[in-house]
């Protein structure tokens, strides 16, 4: 780890050399025109005084600081869970191995951590520069704009932290309650530390966005807002992205062990296996959690400053800012309730049940907490809005509008299992291919499924959000600016009503895993006298072929609803965007009066922004699949080389930490070249032209969301197939699973590494734009347009740099690049 951090300061050195020139230049251009106006957009948006409405007798501060009370007991549903966990009964062989696991996890979160930092330091240098030189903000201000921030990416860090311990907690025990031979208890344990995470990780966002709404004077708080919401963006984006390669190349470096030297899945002696169990947590379980608290609160940004650009009457802003705040507090109720209700009745049909379909009250799950918070929409629509701008009927259409979204929730998971579960024909499908045609017909098959799922959940999208600006026809223009646009938002918004379920589902999947990867590294199969000792501590008959089964056959499930998670982050991501993409709009156009004929193909600058953003995503999915594909070279050189199959019964922890070394290191080099080029891209696309950048938006989300699906929905569809091969054919080890294993190693950076970090991506640039762009505009009005493009030319060459060092400086055989 020494070394990685020297050579990461060495490059932020080098790096400081090439940008110093940049920046010193635009610090001093920013000063030259200091002292002109403010310009308008999101940096001096003013919060409406929240209690000069009354809602039920109550006004609306006040109303919401009661919403404090139930964030808290969120916080305490989730630290109960986790004491509940932590206090489950496992044997010392298999906790010993996942706080083994836990020890690496923290290694690589504390190497993070000092990574995010630095990365910090580049959007600090434009807050400064933007909010301090150009806008005149008192000190005490920007710092306060950095410290929300700050606070974004600690939010997202705490959470990915939080996720990493529970899971760590429920894989052994998972593991151990298998021993019993009852499937219940090992569906119970992983979603109960879902659930765990998801209602700590909206609780702790709700609460941060409360105390800026409630807090933080109102001439602050719209920076503050954007601020916070850049750096729990930055977070994610750094998490999802780093973990996502780190897990792979793990994976990779572990599966292709079993073909190599034909020994079993997650074999003790492979040095492979705990980095595969990091990895499993750094990509599957730090990235989502992050993830998952970034795409809460930044959508949330997106609402609050729509509102607050695009509605100009302050008592219907305050009316439906509270309303939108009353609404996330009451789902995060209504997917505790429904928790409960599916939790009694999978209990009731499945406590005492010898075999039971996993995916069953999962899916079961998603759709009682679609419902119920469907119905908890029009409660809460008709009681906090009933009359909206003297209109009695619009609570109603308001809550259709989300109940699209809360719908979308359940429908797209049910259409991602059409492509991805063990159960469906087309995963069925690739099996079938291998079987003849070996891993060629079988990856061909992969791709077929990938593009359908595309096009379907691409329709299911169109249609939701087709519905949802039939009902911003129907009196919402009276209110505000723009009212499908803000239609399309709270359709990402409804996406997430049932935020703590969609993270619980999707936590399910790590904790499956590793459960089945700690049974195998205990080799509690060969402690002596282990079945008296379990039965004499544990009141325990042991079957020990029966628990492989079960977790094998969980751990399906566990791929399936990790798969049904992903396009509904990457949705919200693209509905989410077009409300910030307004907001940059709204600022360009003086809202929505001047040069709005720019926003068309006939503008040729916004026709090229289009076509540029699409070659940004396919970039970024090259440059991330080679950073696994490096790394997993480097990772299987190693394992080669070290492993020893002969005389031990399990790999060194020395061999183990140096895979993991490896795979941090090859995690955190893709990252820096990532990270810097879509930062100086970022910058420079809205330094070209403004309207060349809203169309880059635009494209990078469109290109972005069925890039995604494609990848993650292949990838699933290849790692379930090799599940097929395994639990229900019962063939390890024959010419058919190595052919499915060589597909899944493909699909692994489709579905954990590239398409997941589309999400981050997407809403980074699109954070960071909102300052960009308005700096650009700034500097273009008193500098001249060959200054502000000679900066843009400055910034795509760094851009590029690290484009081309993304490859050249990635590729295997080259070192210390």
């Amino acid at each position: 780890m020494r070394f990685w951090l020297a050579s990461v300061a060495s490059k932020a050195c080098r790096l400081a050399k090439i940008l110093t020139p940049a920046l010193a230049v635009l610090s001093l251009a920013s000063a030259a025109f200091a002292q002109a106006g403010e310009v308008g957009g999101e940096a001096n948006l003013k919060l409406p005084d929240l209690s000069q409405v009354t809602f039920l007798g109550v006004d609306g501060h006040k109303l919401l600081l009661i919403g404090i009370l139930f964030c808290v007991l969120g916080l305490g549903f989730g630290l109960t869970i986790y004491t509940r966990l932590k206090n489950l009964p496992v044997h010392r062989a298999m906790r010993e191995i996942s706080e083994l696991i836990y020890e690496t996890c923290k290694t690589y979160l504390i190497t993070q951590g000092k990574f995010l930092l630095i990365l910090e330091a580049f959007i600090a240098v434009i807050i400064v520069l933007y909010f301090g030189v150009l806008l005149k903000f008192e000190a005490v201000r920007v710092v306060i704009i950095l410290l929300f921030s700050l606070v974004g990416i600690a939010g997202s860090y705490g959470v990915a932290w939080f996720g990493i311990r529970v899971n760590t907690f429920a894989n052994s025990r998972t593991a151990f309650a298998g021993l019993a031979g009852k499937p219940y208890p090992i569906y119970n344990i992983p979603l109960q530390a879902g659930m765990s995470i998801g209602m700590m990780l909206i609780s702790v966002e709700l609460l941060i966005m409360l105390f800026i709404l409630l807090f933080v004077p109102r001439d602050y708080a719209g920076p503050c807002f954007i601020g916070f919401a850049i750096g729990e963006s930055l977070g994610a984006a750094a998490l999802r992205i780093a973990g996502g390669i780190f897990t792979k190349i793990a994976d990779i470096g572990s599966d292709l062990m079993k073909i190599v030297f034909k020994i079993k899945e997650d074999d003790a002696r492979n040095p492979g296996v705990i980095a595969d169990c990091t990895g499993d947590n750094a990509g599957d379980s730090v990235g989502p959690s992050a993830d998952g608290f970034e795409t809460y609160g930044v959508t949330g940004v997106a609402l609050i400053t729509f509102i607050l650009l695009a509605v100009k009457e302050p008592t219907v802003q305050v009316q439906l800012l509270v309303w939108i705040f009353v609404m996330r507090i009451a789902m995060l109720v209504s997917s505790a309730a429904a928790y409960f209700i599916n939790g009694a009745i999978a209990k009731a049909k499945y406590g005492n049940a010898l075999k039971m379909n996993f995916e069953t009250p999962l899916t079961s799950l998603v759709w009682i907490t679609s419902l119920v918070s469907i119905a908890v929409t029009y409660v809460i629509s008709s009681t906090i809005v009933p009359d909206l701008g003297g209109d009695t009927s619009l609570w109603w259409k308001l809550a259709s509008i989300i109940s699209c979204g809360t719908l979308g929730g359940a429908v797209i998971p049910e259409l991602v299992k059409v492509f991805t579960s063990t159960e469906s024909r087309h995963v069925n499908e690739v099996v079938t291919s291998a079987k003849e045609g070996g891993a060629s017909l079988g990856i061909l098959s992969g791709f077929v499924a990938g593009n359908f799922s595309a096009y379907w959940l691409g329709l299911a999208m169109v249609a939701l959000m087709s519905i949802s600006y039939y009902f911003s026809t129907e009196g919402l223009g009276a209110l505000m600016a723009a009212p499908a646009v803000f239609a399309f938002g709270l359709v990402a918004f409804g996406f997430l009503g049932m935020g703590p379920v969609t993270i619980a589902v999707d936590s399910y999947g790590p904790v499956t895993d590793n459960a089945q990867s700690v049974y195998e590294l205990s080799l509690i199969e060969q402690v002596p006298n282990v079945k008296s000792e379990l039965k004499r501590d544990f009141n325990m008959d042991v079957n020990f072929e029966r628990a492989k089964d079960l977790l094998e056959e969980n751990d399906g499930a566990g791929n399936t609803f990790k798969a049904t998670a992903k396009p509904v982050l990457i949705g919200t991501a693209v509905v989410g965007a077009t409300t910030m993409i307004f907001s940059i709009i709204m600022a360009l156009t003086n809202g929505l009066t001047e040069n709005v004929q720019n926003l068309s193909l006939l503008h040729a600058p916004f026709f090229l922004g289009l076509i540029t953003g699409g070659a940004m995503i396919y970039w970024f999915t090259g440059a991330s699949t080679q950073a696994v594909t490096t790394g997993a070279y480097r990772a299987v050189e190693f394992i080669k080389a070290n492993i020893k199959l002969e005389g031990v019964e399990k790999a060194s922890v020395a061999d183990s930490k140096k895979v993991v070394e490896i795979c941090t290191r090859y995690a955190q080099k893709g990252m820096f070249n990532i990270f810097l080029a879509v930062f100086f891209g970022t910058l420079a696309f809205a330094f070209v032209e403004p309207f060349f950048f809203i169309g880059y938006l635009i494209s990078i989300a469109i290109f972005g969301l069925y890039q995604a699906i494609f990848m993650a929905n292949a990838g699933a569809a290849w790692d379930n197939a090799k599940k097929i091969v395994e639990v229900t054919l019962k063939q390890k080890g024959t010419p058919l699973h190595d052919a499915t294993v060589i597909g899944d190693t493909v699909g692994d950076p489709f579905k954990d590494t590239s398409s997941v970090a589309m999400n981050p991506v997407i809403k980074f640039t699109t954070l960071f734009g909102l300052l960009a762009v308005e700096l650009a505009v700034k500097l273009t009005l008193d500098a001249g347009n060959n200054f502000t493009h000679l900066l843009a030319a400055g910034f795509f060459a760094v851009s590029v740099f690290f484009v081309y060092r993304s490859f050249y400086g990635m590729r295997i055989g080259t070192e210390g690049a």
